[in-house]
């Protein structure tokens, strides 16, 4: 059995912080290297898509939309919302 364990005895703050400081620049690395290769964010949505992602009624879509706390656009009579301004729309609420 492989052992993923770090004897601190040996190593100086310095080289401990090294170690941290590198693991943590390495993780935040493929975190953003994950983040941009997903190119959900400007991913046009539909009604019906938008509906099931906020999960509400097209009239509550309808009446957000004319209230201006979403943001639509169009091509004719079709109607498109995009995700990464729905993930901006949400706000915090607090208790």
């Amino acid at each position: 059995m492989k052992s993923n364990s770090i004897i601190l005895e040996n190593l100086s703050i310095e080289e401990l912080q090294e170690l941290i400081g590198s693991t943590v620049k390495k993780s935040v690395t493929e975190l953003q290297q994950e983040l941009e290769s997903t190119k959900f964010t400007e991913e046009l949505l539909t009604r019906e898509e938008t509906c099931k992602f906020l999960r509400v009624d097209s009239s509550t879509l309808w009446a957000w939309t004319n209230k201006g706390k979403v943001k639509a656009y169009g091509i004719g009579a079709r109607r498109y919302y995009k995700r990464s301004e729905l993930l901006e729309s949400l706000t915090l609420l607090k208790k």
